[in-house]
């Protein structure tokens, strides 16, 4: 009896351990690992930054950079030297050092060698994103980098793996978290005001069909490119993202499993076979199995909450990110119009404003208007730089980590095996390791930072604050 009871004890604590493990180890085996979410760095008085890709978001972040005290751009690189010698007059215009200049199909990587950085931000092509990010955290730097972190689900493991690993963070850049009208309903949902969300939307509604087929668009045509190569969700995450935040994805809640489905392409065969009779540049793309126009992915989370995800932008319609969030007490959508719901209608005009003069966070209330007078998509893409800067500068941790950056992302590669399956339902991994259900969401106060400080936008050389 006694050895029953024994063999009985023993195998109940195995039990325990089998239903445990999984949260100890990652898909790809290996053991227990550093969680980067909440992880607050050294403190970085002075940010040395590189800014690698100059083509079209480049550019504009290497003007806004410029702005930050406390952050100096030392380096820039492009394939082409020509944008790297634009780019360079955005600093030295400013009375800035000119930062050192790196160019050729290469220069990255003599750029990670020869330089000494805190902080990598990368702005190239989707292919680059995720061999920079992991070369450039090795070399001993923060990433910042553009959208999505990795187009497979093994570089979003690879990018998680070394982000672990070296300690060093890896925010993608989804600046649509930092809008305004979602950072309100951030911190309303946070506030109960929704009371507990149940579903949210979010989308990538953006009639980009002719800039896509531009010869002086995107370099060599890449974009148009990805369009061809597979077929699901190309740009999860500018509509992922702020409904993420606001469903504590990864930080109490994770994403479950996914299904997608695609309709035919209607718009990109047919405009490759309309340019290719007036210029045959374009007769390479006539013929190819363009990505369907509209891509729709529904989303389900393990408290049960469900996401919707749109992608289209090809058709002749107006730009939308949905931005939706229905709740046990209260709705918000932000397109056509921002509107907030607290039963059968919308509120008015008036007590619209009041909210957001109520609800509007800490770091918005303290940036924002800055953050329009730099500009940037309105001013978030600013506010999201600026935030970066601000906690690297103060040993905070980041308002997306690394496991963001591969959750997010992964709906790319997943979209795509659903679809050609025949919308068949696949799982989502948790990059996590099962962290999500301890980690605490994202802080949106200004608690130990906010002490960043702004260079003048009309001045050169005065280190004063933008409308202060």
């Amino acid at each position: 009896m006694d050895s029953r009871r024994d063999f009985l004890k023993k195998a109940g604590i195995l039990s325990t351990l089998a239903v445990s493990l999984p949260t100890l180890v990652n898909a790809n085996g290996s053991g227990e690992s550093f969680n980067m979410c909440g992880y607050a760095a050294p403190k970085i008085d002075k940010v040395r930054v590189a800014v690698i890709g100059l083509g079209m978001r480049g550019p504009g972040a290497v003007e806004r950079l410029s702005y930050i005290e406390g952050c100096e751009i030392v380096a820039l690189c492009d394939k082409h030297l020509d944008r790297v010698e634009r780019a360079t007059k955005i600093v030295t215009s400013k009375g800035l050092k000119a930062p050192r200049a790196y160019s050729g199909e290469d220069g990255w990587k003599s750029l990670l060698k020869e330089e000494k950085l805190d902080l990598v931000y990368i702005c190239t092509p989707w292919d680059y994103h995720t061999p920079m990010s992991i070369a450039a955290m090795k070399a001993g730097n923060h990433v910042a980098c553009e959208v999505p972190i990795a187009l497979t689900i093994k570089d979003c493991w690879e990018v998680v793996k070394t982000s672990e690993a070296t300690k060093k963070h890896c925010m993608m850049l989804e600046n649509c978290c930092y809008d305004f009208f979602e950072m309100l309903t951030l911190n309303m949902v946070r506030q109960g005001l929704f009371g507990e969300l149940i579903h949210a939307e979010g989308a990538y509604i953006h009639d980009l069909l002719d800039l896509n087929f531009a010869k002086n668009g995107y370099d060599n045509m890449w974009r148009l490119r990805e369009n061809i190569k597979l077929n699901g969700n190309l740009y999860p995450t500018h509509g992922l993202g702020p409904v993420a935040q606001c469903l504590n994805i990864n930080r109490g809640d994770k994403m479950n499993h996914l299904v997608a489905m695609s309709s035919n392409d209607f718009m990109m065969g047919e405009k490759a076979k309309e340019l290719a009779t007036k210029d045959s540049f374009f007769q390479e793309f006539v013929g190819k199995n363009y990505r369907g126009n509209m891509n729709t992915t529904l989303i389900r989370t393990a408290k049960g909450k469900t996401i919707m995800l749109q992608h289209d932008v090809t058709s002749p319609r107006p730009y939308s990110r949905l931005h939706t969030l229905s709740g046990t007490k209260g709705f918000a959508q932000k397109y056509p119009t921002e509107n907030i719901a607290f039963g059968h209608e919308f509120i008015s005009e008036q007590k619209l404003k009041e909210l957001y003069d109520k609800y509007t966070p800490e770091l918005v209330k303290y940036i924002g208007e800055q953050a329009k007078q730099v500009g940037g998509h309105g001013g978030m893409d600013f506010m999201m730089d600026w935030r970066l800067i601000d906690c690297l500068r103060n040993g905070l941790p980041l308002d997306q980590d690394v496991y963001d950056a591969a959750s997010w992302s992964c709906v790319v590669p997943l979209s795509f095996e659903s679809v050609a399956k025949n919308c068949k339902t696949v799982d989502i991994p948790d990059f996590t390791k099962g962290a999500w259900k301890d980690n605490n969401p994202v802080d949106i106060t200004l608690k130990g930072g906010g002490n960043t400080p702004i260079r003048s936008r009309t001045a050169k050389k005065e280190n004063i604050q933008l409308g202060v």
